[in-house]
């Protein structure tokens, strides 16, 4: 690419429609989180010269915290560099030698890489299967448990059962992680995650959240307990021996979450452009995924059709990606589409028609 995130992008001279992002809210390339970025500059400098524990923790990182802490109603906020980097120190935080994870198999792979390097014992049940879920929870006898689940699956746009989630952690004494790196900014009041949108819980899950999706900069945040951050501190390894995020970022980061908060206008119309395109995917006998996120895959089993339906669209000026194991089960190669609020329903038609056309 070799122009900004946004709706329509460049690759050399050509200009393409983009349904490839994770843009959700059309906030990477907006003009007042630029003007934060770049008043972050001037103030901060290009970079924060040292981790967390050293000399890299500046005030836009200890601002973006506490407001990351109160957006999800919770004690403390901890900033990663990222969201992968978030996962690890996490999960190797908290699970070590003797321990059980447990986890969806459509879970990030950042879940299934932390989970490996934590050494602790690892089970996988069927995707979204909470009757395989609470079947290995009874068998299991473990003296620590811990549940990790996306909270909206990446290559699928669905969501987790997270009050089946929560009733099970509490009834089987298991610490529960969600990550909502594609929930939050999308779902729930002022776009707190599906976490928030599945209603009241018996208790608080930790929220693992990038910034890097619907907020549109990066980094990522844990929020939970105020002892658990401490401990996150002292003990997460990608956290302590990592050099802090720009300041600069974090403080686009604040301006942005501003953004976030009151764009209910794009949420509404962002499922405007969902409901479109599933309507004109029936229209044409196409058939989608049950998804009500921004992620829409389209499933056509075969690798070589998936890259050839993709590269006929790129010849009209289409941009989308083939998606092909490992990334997704095998035989489930797949379109995946995904919308910003800044798409038009005039776009969403142009899109329909050139798959329509393609097929």
């Amino acid at each position: 690419m070799h122009s900004a995130q946004d709706v329509r992008v460049k690759i050399k001279s050509r200009e393409f429609l983009n349904f490839t992002s994770n843009d959700y809210l059309g906030l990477a390339n907006h003009p007042k989180v630029k003007e934060a970025l770049i008043a972050g500059v001037k103030k901060y400098g290009a970079g924060s010269g040292a981790s967390h524990l050293i000399s890299g923790h500046q005030t836009p990182h200890h601002e973006l915290e506490l407001a990351m802490a109160d957006f999800f109603k919770a004690d403390k906020a901890l900033l990663f560099s990222s969201g992968f980097m978030a996962n690890l120190g996490l999960i190797d935080t908290l699970a070590e030698r003797g321990s059980l994870i447990i986890q969806d198999k459509l879970n990030h792979a950042s879940i299934l890489d932390a989970a490996r390097l934590s050494r602790a014992g690892l089970k996988r049940y069927r995707h979204n299967d909470m009757g395989e879920l609470e079947n290995l929870l009874v068998k299991n006898k473990a003296k620590e448990k811990l549940l990790v689940s996306d909270s909206v699956f990446s290559m699928d746009g669905d969501v987790a059962k997270i009050k089946s989630l929560v009733s099970l952690a509490k009834q089987y004494s298991s610490a529960l992680i969600l990550d909502e790196a594609h929930g939050f900014g999308v779902l729930g009041e002022n776009g707190r995650g599906a976490v928030f949108a599945a209603g009241k819980l018996e208790d608080k899950p930790i929220i693992m959240a990038t910034l890097g999706k619907a907020l549109g900069t990066y980094g990522a945040i844990v929020a939970g307990p105020a002892d658990l951050v401490e401990y996150l501190v002292q003990k997460a390894r990608t956290y302590t021996y990592t050099t802090s995020l720009p300041p600069a970022l974090a403080h686009a980061s604040l301006t942005a979450l501003e953004l976030l908060k009151n764009a209910d206008d794009k949420r509404a119309h962002l499922l405007n452009i969902i409901q479109r395109f599933k309507a004109n995917m029936r229209n044409i006998n196409v058939r989608l995924m049950d998804s009500k996120t921004p992620i829409q895959p389209l499933i056509v089993g075969r690798n070589s059709l998936a890259i050839k339906l993709a590269e006929k669209l790129y010849e009209r000026n289409i941009l989308v990606q083939a998606i092909r194991p490992p990334t997704v089960p095998e035989n489930s190669a797949r379109l995946r589409f995904t919308f910003s609020a800044n798409h038009t329903l005039d776009e969403i038609d142009v899109l329909s028609q050139n798959i329509k056309a393609v097929l």
